[in-house]
């Protein structure tokens, strides 16, 4: 842990939304903080956002044209540098998603598919609004944030694990659906802790502190 001088972040610019948010919550922490996008800087980082919001497709498409994606790699699998991947950010450490029919980053042994309800008029898709987790294991990124925290949520997609050693959270939403996932330095929530008020912010906070 690193709590009395946390090392600078740094949050990927990739074309995908939801970029200045999550800076100006880390900013309003005290952390100092970069916006990068380039794969030299990847290489340099010491901790990783990976934010996002929009089409899985596109994303790694934007991923690929940037060159990041073997960079992020490096850092983030051999390195082992701490990442965070929010919303977007968080689907595309899974294998594949249904949305683009596409591969992703494969961190996670997980595919991304769209939220199924049987009451389209109680459950609306997209899932937006707050909702409650669960935590289903152990992690610091969760220090100090009990079952039933509230987070806001945008999204009509969800990550299926396949590996449930890897579930940091769930939420119900008619189902039980992942909200969070990790595994060793690499971490990911659905919600948005930026748009969370004191909950987001004490996630992120925890983050910075790892």
């Amino acid at each position: 842990m690193n709590a009395n001088n946390p090392v600078k972040i740094s949050i990927i610019n990739y074309g995908m939304g939801n970029l200045f948010s999550v800076a100006k919550k880390v900013n309003q922490l005290g952390v100092e903080y970069e916006i990068i996008s380039t794969p030299q800087e990847i290489l340099n980082a010491k901790k990783i956002i990976l934010p996002g919001v929009g089409h899985f497709g596109k994303a790694i498409e934007n991923l690929k044209e940037l060159k990041l994606i073997e960079p992020l790699n490096e850092v983030v699998l051999n390195k082992k540098i701490p990442v965070l991947g929010i919303c977007l950010g968080m689907q595309l450490m899974a294998k594949s998603s249904e949305e683009g029919n596409i591969q992703g980053l494969g961190w996670f042994d997980a595919e991304v598919v769209k939220i199924k309800v049987t009451d389209p008029i109680k459950y609306k898709i997209p899932h937006i609004g707050w909702n409650s987790i669960k935590n289903e294991k152990n992690s610091f990124l969760m220090n100090g944030i009990p079952d039933e925290s509230e987070f806001y949520f945008v999204h009509a997609y969800h990550v299926k694990c396949n590996d449930l050693s890897d579930v940091l959270n769930t939420t119900i939403y008619e189902s039980n659906l992942v909200s969070a996932i990790q595994k060793e330095n690499i971490f990911g929530v659905q919600y948005h802790p930026e748009k969370s008020h004191e909950i987001g912010k004490k996630l992120i906070r925890n983050f910075t502190e790892i």
